[in-house]
């Protein structure tokens, strides 16, 4: 099976690089915004999308994510009869060692020599059963929930489950 080509960045092996104060050039974050829905409202259930093991998430991944779960939620309940908030930052700058690909590239290029790479994207390390975002519904519109957080799970680069929560 061939691999995907975000698949490299889905393991950690290496220690964090988060020192914003020392790199330069960072890429902005995707997700701007946490917080959606009616935050000052009452809702009695709680469900929380948590992944299975540990990994990381790149920002435009959880951003995926986000945006397929308020579509649904504001589509089907309304703007004002849920709360969504997400749980994880992307602190984590990730690097790539550009190669160049064309004719003649081996003469131009020292290959792995000093190969410590350019800040291309960030991501989120979580750790297993770590919350990635919580919903918040009234009773009843459970279902509904689940089927948001299942369609953003779908975005999420691991396996992971849905934890239903009454309050």
């Amino acid at each position: 099976m061939p691999e995907r080509p975000a698949h490299c960045y889905r393991y950690f092996d290496t220690p964090a690089y988060t020192r914003i104060e020392y790199i330069k050039s960072i890429p902005q974050s995707k997700i701007t915004k946490f917080e959606f829905g009616n935050s000052k409202g009452n809702f009695p259930v709680k469900l929380t999308l948590v992944p299975l093991e540990a990994g990381q998430i790149r920002h435009n991944a959880l951003d995926a994510a986000r945006i397929v779960a308020t579509k649904y939620l504001s589509s089907t309940l309304g703007e004002n009869n849920y709360y969504m908030k997400i749980r994880i930052y992307p602190h984590q700058i990730l690097r790539e060692n550009k190669m160049m690909a064309f004719a003649g590239a081996d003469r131009l290029q020292d290959g792995m020599r000093k190969a410590f790479g350019k800040p291309v994207s960030r991501a989120a390390r979580v750790k297993a059963l770590q919350p990635i975002m919580d919903v918040y519904v009234p009773e009843g519109k459970e279902e509904v929930a689940k089927e948001a957080l299942r369609r953003a799970s779908s975005k999420i680069p691991m396996p992971s489950r849905i934890i239903q929560i009454s309050l």
